[in-house]
């Protein structure tokens, strides 16, 4: 979870929809709007027990048995009030429930771990009450995009579909992203603590920011952060205790038996630049490699150019990047017209033309494709070469189509130097469109451009990169980030990718580095994006140890990271090859007209 994609994106569990205003987009103008009763405090109880807190909303006078859509959160239900409001009055049952432990529900908060259960006790008692005809659905994103997969693993029978936005995977970008952890997992720990919103906390940076500054600055072991930040966490050291994927996560996730035995339709929805993306298009793909061809059929894909938040409220803005109208879906109105469709034979929503639909940055268009591998036709490969200094921005390598042979590479990363991360914006607006990262290597790392296209170029999908390294430490971090360079000089950061070298052939297995040796390091965990590029633009590739103040620093010793210490640091000295022994490769899929 690297700034930008894999901190400020992903410092995304909680994320926006609460703390960002939530308009309504298209919504219709009713004079006056219908109106809505509710019921306070509705308690529901679980099969051990616990009863969970449900506040109900339906349309004022409702006689008729209608579908029930609810929403699974820790943020406590008041949070998606306008979501409820929005589907009460347009013909659906809405309730907000708390998860175990936080709000008004009962027993204890353990992230992730009940969700599944306790959903399908949800699922099942609301479709027995007198105001549901049998039918119930979910909403929501993030945390509430995970206990969605979480309630269908467990298949309720009156499950009708779920539409997850964002969801978190545990295991795969939460609470560890590629096995590396964040800074932010106290933040969001603390945000969820005790059974009230802890909003204010949660956004005052002015008291996150100096105690990152201070993890950072006095090399503290990353297991002491929630001492640190004075709230000692159960759940925290639980987490630190599964570093890698593991059995643990494995039994909070659909298995291949479980994908195959879905039969729900279902809409994923995610972003570009969605913090969640690992996780929503982790479940996605596993449903397309597992799940039979009906159920496949009816699972839809929705890509946009959006953040974490905007994967329910879209704003034309992230990170200094601008969109175009086509951008602003009505995100209400497609849950609305799924819903219809799936829950009272309306028809199709007009907004899914295929299976997927993606949009493509700078060209302000949504596409359509019948599978994800059908949005690129081709591929554009890139080896890497330089005269030996490929140092910055100003006397980088190449990219280019032929494999041009020439002398290695080197950088050095010494956890001690903290140089960029005392320059480093806890909160950058403008992260993905100012390309600054490239400019503060102090050494740590090369960069390697292609020369400028005669022509523009889209490029969808997932990039590879194919390095050799070698490294004379055991360990150490590696963020490659692949950028579009304007033939005005300006970039735009594309996708990044991260890898802990322990790990480099499985995330379920720590390997030490041989030293000195070179070793293929292949990066397949890239962000999923569409973007048109410019006449004239280059491709820039960064690679790079980080050193930031907002992820766990690695300090190169090779023993367990969450216990190392500026006592372990080690400085590694890196090389890049690329001749005839050893190919380095960047690769893109683009589409060829």
């Amino acid at each position: 979870m690297f700034k930008p994609l894999r901190t400020i994106a992903a410092v995304c569990l909680a994320t926006a929809t609460y703390f960002i205003p939530i308009n309504v987009l298209g919504q219709e103008k009713e004079l006056p709007p219908q109106e809505v009763d509710m019921q306070w405090a509705v308690k529901v109880p679980t099969r051990d027990g616990v009863a969970l807190n449900a506040t109900v909303f339906r349309a004022h006078g409702q006689k008729e048995r209608l579908p029930v859509v609810f929403t699974l959160t820790p943020y406590i239900g008041d949070s998606y009030l306008d979501r409820a409001m929005y589907f009460a009055r347009h013909g659906y049952v809405y309730a907000l429930v708390d998860v175990r432990g936080r709000g008004n529900s009962g027993g204890n908060f353990a992230p992730f771990e009940n969700d599944a259960r306790d959903g399908y006790d949800l699922v099942e008692w609301f479709a027995k009450q007198t105001w549901c005809n049998g039918k119930v659905a979910m909403w929501g994103g993030s945390y509430a995009g995970f206990d969605q997969w979480a309630t269908l693993k467990e298949f309720p029978p009156h499950l009708a579909t779920i539409v997850p936005a964002a969801a978190a995977h545990a295991g795969v970008d939460f609470p560890y992203d590629s096995n590396i952890g964040s800074l932010y997992l106290m933040q969001w720990l603390s945000f969820t603590s005790g059974v009230t919103s802890n909003a204010h906390l949660f956004g005052e940076e002015s008291y996150w920011g100096p105690k990152w500054r201070e993890m950072y600055r006095q090399h503290l072991p990353y297991k002491t952060l929630d001492t640190l930040i004075g709230n000692p966490s159960p759940m925290f050291q639980k987490w630190i205790a599964h570093p890698m994927a593991d059995a643990y996560y494995d039994s909070l996730a659909p298995s291949p038996d479980d994908y195959k035995k879905i039969a729900i339709p279902i809409l994923t929805i995610t972003g570009s630049y969605d913090g969640d993306q690992p996780g929503a298009m982790t479940y996605y793909r596993h449903h397309m490699e597992y799940g039979g061809s009906d159920a496949k059929a009816r699972h839809y894909l929705v890509i946009g150019p959006w953040d974490h938040a905007g994967t329910r409220t879209p704003n034309r803005e992230v990170g200094g990047l601008k969109f175009g109208e086509a951008s602003m879906v009505d995100l209400n109105k497609l849950h609305l017209d799924w819903y219809d469709w799936t829950m009272k034979s309306g028809s199709r929503p007009a907004f899914l033309e295929k299976r997927v639909m993606y949009y493509v940055m700078a060209q302000d268009k949504w596409k359509s494709a019948d599978t994800l591998d059908a949005v690129a036709n081709d591929s554009l490969k890139l080896a890497l070469s330089s005269n030996g200094n490929a140092g910055d921005v100003f006397q980088s390598g190449s990219l280019t189509s032929d494999h041009a042979v020439g002398p290695s590479d080197h950088f050095v990363y010494d956890p001690m130097d903290t140089r960029s991360g005392d320059a480093e914006s806890f909160s950058d607006p403008s992260y993905l469109a100012s390309g600054r990262g490239a400019l503060n290597l102090y050494g740590r790392g090369v960069v390697y451009h292609s020369a400028a296209s005669d022509h523009e170029t889209e490029i969808n999908g997932y990039a590879k990169l194919r390095v050799w390294l070698s490294m004379d430490v055991p360990d150490t971090d590696l963020l490659a980030s692949i950028y579009e360079v304007r033939a005005d000089g300006g970039s735009v950061l594309l996708t990044q990718a991260q890898m802990r070298a322990r790990y480099r052939h499985s995330l379920r297995k720590a390997e030490p580095v041989p030293v000195n040796k070179p070793e293929l390091y292949e990066f397949r965990n890239f962000m999923w994006f569409s973007r048109r590029l410019e006449k004239g633009s280059r491709i820039r590739l960064v690679l790079e140890c980080p050193n930031s103040i907002q992820v766990e620093k690695n300090y190169n010793s090779g023993g367990d990271v969450a216990s190392e210490s500026g006592k372990d640091a080690k400085t590694a000295h890196i090389t890049l090859f690329h001749d005839t022994s050893y190919t380095s490769e960047l690769e893109l899929p683009v589409v060829k007209p």
